[in-house]
């Protein structure tokens, strides 16, 4: 499938910014069964200078320096995008979770650093007894670690309730399990720390999500949203994405942009500012098929 994905973020600052420092992480991976046939970004205002790099963990990002006073910052991203859908993994195959834990902790083992860093704990992550207890239904004795993985994604999906008002990017984990409700960032964070408690190496993905309005209806433009799911280690199946929100596996409508430990490390605009004082935010997403 083919995608059109528009994505503007504006910020209004209550005082002028004077300069601004900024890490852009809003181009789409091109890998796998993902490519990327355009992309732009679009800066108000222009930066002094621009730079693309390539992080630690393989994704695209932008460096801004804007030295122009102001009290509005956009940053607008456009992208065409062409997925094919991976043929479902056959998850009843997959090693046992407690072999995909042990492999991950052996010091001369075969796992790269690339896949056992994604054991660790992290700020949205963090591995506590509560989230520990909460995996264990999902990965009984000498279960395959996929059918773990997609047991407990289907718990979150039935269990916990999507609610945007109850939660932000500051809410811990451990609260969003207590509670029972959160958003897409919080349903991956638990299950990526639900899967490091065992030591199954989970990381974090952030991108768009195709969505379909009611039939009759018209889509709403800036109506869609960006999306975060995980994915989880297999072993030989590699890494397999899981989507809690939704209780499924991806098959070709998500569109992933880049992915890491946490939030933290893909937040999707970053920066540093001198001035502004208090700042209001407004995101607008669309996705549309390309044909």
């Amino acid at each position: 499938m083919k995608f059109e994905v528009s994505h503007r973020t504006s910020y209004q600052y209550r005082a002028p910014v004077a300069q601004s420092h900024h890490l852009i992480h809003l181009k789409p991976r091109d890998s796998g069964g993902q490519t990327v046939i355009r992309h732009s970004l679009l800066i108000e205002p222009a930066p002094v200078s621009s730079a693309e790099i390539v992080d630690s963990f393989g994704n695209t990002a932008t460096l801004l320096r804007i030295e122009d006073e102001h009290t509005e910052f956009i940053v607008h991203a456009r992208s065409t995008i062409e997925t094919k859908a991976a043929s479902p993994p056959d998850i009843s195959r997959s090693p046992s979770w407690e072999n995909v834990a042990a492999s991950s902790r052996q010091a001369g083992g075969h796992i790269d650093v690339g896949v056992r860093q994604f054991v660790c704990r992290s700020r949205h992550a963090p591995v506590v007894y509560e989230i520990g207890r909460f995996s264990q239904a999902s990965f009984k004795p000498g279960r395959p670690v996929l059918e773990g993985a997609m047991h407990l994604t289907r718990r979150i999906f039935e269990e916990f309730t999507f609610d945007p008002k109850a939660t932000d990017i500051s809410t811990p984990v451990a609260r969003v399990l207590e509670t029972r409700r959160g958003v897409c960032q919080d349903f991956a964070h638990l299950a990526i720390a639900a899967h490091r408690a065992l030591g199954i190496p989970a990381r974090y993905v952030s991108g768009y999500l195709m969505t379909r309005p009611p039939p009759g209806q018209a889509k709403l433009k800036g109506a869609d949203a960006s999306h975060a799911w995980l994915s989880v280690w297999s072993g030989a199946q590699g890494w397999v994405d899981f989507d809690p929100t939704n209780g499924i596996i991806p098959k070709g409508e998500h569109i992933t942009l880049a992915y890491g430990r946490d939030y933290d490390d893909i937040s999707p605009i970053s920066g540093v500012l001198l001035g502004g004082g208090d700042q209001s935010m407004s995101v607008a997403v669309d996705v549309e098929a390309a044909g």
